[in-house]
């Protein structure tokens, strides 16, 4: 699925650099407009995702959100005039933003807790694999001439539409959305599916009765399920949560990351001096070290934490740009084109680190974070802080490129450096717990990053997460009681048939 998220955002590189004919005779600003308008609908679906896709269910919303893609490369593959381009991109932009607020909480929702991360991370994994195929697709044809050159490369985003469609119509709902809206039964068929246990396996009991202990303990203020209850001060502090997750996007964003992606070869070309076709080149080969990069936690998140990650991979990324402001500042000395070379590098170890850690923690980490009352909307809200934050920077790095040449990098390494503290001091560690164990993190009075590291030693020590420490209006002894008269219950059946 992730992977025409990448072709479109590489769609968008190449058309920054591509000569292409019937773009000029369209409009000079035709690229900047079909980018912008993309980004905005990104923004706005997301909102409607808010509204709708608690209703629809997980499956539903994620073919839906295929359907608008397939209608917009359509649209964009068969343009001839400005306005029909940019619908095209406004209708992409509309089922892309649905897609990316939908896909990682049904990973997570589906995952078993030890390989969550790693499983999510794959999913992520696909925009940096979607953005070197279509880097290098795209920039083999610009060597074709006339209108073709962007056409293909645009329709060539159906085939990943349509197998995507077509797949999902196969695939369970998630079974913590069909307990929350009492389809039980279909539930637990789909958790007996998805880990292939019987239904009396003590694994499948453990995730059901944690399920509706989070459905229990979400609702024991008996809290309102209106639009605006994912703003509210509750005992498992769903306000609290949600900034959190529009937050750890702003930050997979507001580090520099676009800066690279979108205009890589346009950097090159203006701040190193080198020629287009060689600024290209290396613009698909720094495209290639985010790929890589990401194959990292695709393997070993659940090892290296959620926290570590990110820490160690905001302290890289500011030192990166630190170093390519500094040597940038030297370009115009006598060895400015050696100090320009040298840059070079470190945008190749920025895409590197950033594939190793901020690019997927944040996907992984917004469904982790959210209570399941709230996980769509708020899901939705932090999603739309990923789209707001690409926006912004897609619009300014040429204004700021162009006013403060190495001067603007350093805009970036005091935002990666500030994410630091940020993420050590407010956010708590979620690996290897189930997702209903992180509503105790906040449950409990005291700081969530402690509370955290108590819960994930009493599973190492008891195997449980000892549900009687809440606070406030909490979770009462007899949620517990009948948690564990439930199992009870399940095994006495299966011993007396």
């Amino acid at each position: 699925m992730r992977s025409f998220l990448g072709k479109g955002k590489t769609l968008q590189t190449s058309l920054t650099l591509l000569q292409s004919r019937l773009l000029r005779w369209l409009h000079p600003c035709v690229t900047p407009l079909s980018m912008v308008s993309c980004l905005a609908v990104h923004i706005l679906t997301t909102s409607v995702n808010y509204v709708v896709g608690e209703k629809l269910g997980r499956r539903r919303t994620i073919w839906v959100a295929m359907a608008f893609v397939l209608v917009g490369a359509v649209l964009q593959t068969t343009a001839f005039t400005v306005p029909h381009l940019i619908v095209g991109r406004l209708v992409t932009g509309f089922g892309t933003g649905i897609k990316t607020s939908t896909v990682p909480m049904y990973q997570a929702e589906l995952c078993d807790q030890h390989k969550r991360g790693r499983l999510v991370s794959a999913e992520v994994l696909f925009v940096g694999v979607g953005i070197v195929v279509a880097y290098w697709f795209d920039f083999g044809m610009s060597f074709v001439g006339g209108s073709v050159a962007w056409r293909l490369p645009i329709a060539f985003q159906v085939v990943f539409a349509l197998v995507v469609a077509v797949l999902v119509l196969g695939l369970p709902e998630s079974p913590r959305w069909l307990y929350k809206h009492g389809k039980s039964t279909e539930a637990m068929e789909v958790l007996c599916r998805v880990y292939d246990k019987e239904p009396t396996d003590e694994y499948i009991l453990a995730e059901r009765d944690a399920i509706l202990g989070a459905i229990q303990l979400e609702s024991g203020e008996n809290t309102s399920r209106s639009p605006l209850s994912v703003f509210q001060n509750d005992h498992v502090k769903t306000r609290q949560r949600v900034l959190l997750a529009w937050w750890v996007q702003f930050m997979n964003q507001a580090g520099g990351i676009n800066l690279v992606v979108y205009y890589a070869p346009s950097m090159l070309v203006q701040n190193v001096g080198l020629s287009a076709r060689l600024a290209q080149i290396l613009g698909g080969c720094i495209n290639m070290m985010f790929m890589f990069g990401s194959i990292v936690p695709s393997f070993f998140l659940d090892r290296m934490g959620r926290r570590k990650t990110m820490i160690a991979g905001c302290a890289g990324l500011s030192l990166c740009m630190m170093m390519i402001s500094a040597l940038l500042s030297q370009a115009k000395t006598s060895n400015g084109h050696s100090y320009s070379s040298a840059a070079v590098t470190f945008f190749f170890l920025y895409m590197l680190i950033f594939g190793m850690s901020v690019n997927c923690v944040p996907w992984v980490y917004v469904p982790e974070i959210l209570p399941l009352a709230a996980r769509t909307r708020g899901t939705a809200i932090g999603i739309s802080s990923n789209w707001l934050w690409n926006f912004t920077v897609v619009m300014i790095t040429p204004v700021i490129i162009n006013r403060l040449h190495w001067k603007a990098y350093l805009i970036f390494m005091a935002t990666n450096a500030l994410f630091v503290p940020a993420f050590y001091f407010f956010y708590p560690e979620t690996s290897n717990l189930r997702l209903e164990d992180v509503d105790y993190i906040f449950s409990r009075s005291g700081n969530p990053v402690k509370n955290a590291q108590q819960i994930a030693a009493e599973l190492k020590l008891h195997g449980r997460v000892d549900v009687l420490q809440v606070s406030g209006s909490q979770m009462s002894p007899s949620c517990h009681s009948s948690e564990e008269k439930g199992v009870h219950e399940a095994r006495n059946e299966n011993g007396s048939s």
